[in-house]
């Protein structure tokens, strides 16, 4: 039975809901980067650099390159550096219409009342 594409679509946004796997997956779009690198870069354990690559390897959205005793990564194909580029201008959107509501809300705020010292003012 063939999985449904919405539900194909979710497993792999699933895949990269992960802040390292991101992390990695920017500094692939430079090209390969040795897994020294990502570790000097990210600045987490070996082991849990591993599982993370592991699961982008997996996908298959990440492939790995051998020369000699050095191993790297790189992405697989570009329409991974696309996404995120179109994930940067999806967010840069967002936040710069939450600033824009933020001024309003700032605006639209009378000042502050000062209660007086001792409680409630009586009416």
């Amino acid at each position: 039975m063939q999985v449904p594409l919405y539900q194909a679509k979710a497993e792999f946004f699933r895949m990269l809901g992960h802040p390292v796997r991101i992390r990695v997956l920017e500094l692939l779009q430079g090209g390969p980067v040795a897994v020294r690198d990502l570790l000097t870069e990210i600045e987490i354990e070996p082991s849990s650099l591993s599982q993370q690559l592991a699961v982008l390897r997996r996908s298959g959205i990440v492939v790995q390159i051998r020369e000699g005793s050095t191993v790297s990564y790189a992405l697989a194909g570009g329409d991974v550096a696309e996404l995120l580029r179109a994930a940067r201008r999806i967010l840069t959107e967002l936040l710069a219409g939450q600033n824009e509501l933020l001024a309003e809300l700032r605006q639209a705020d009378p000042p502050p009342v000062a209660v007086p010292q001792g409680g409630p003012v009586p009416r």
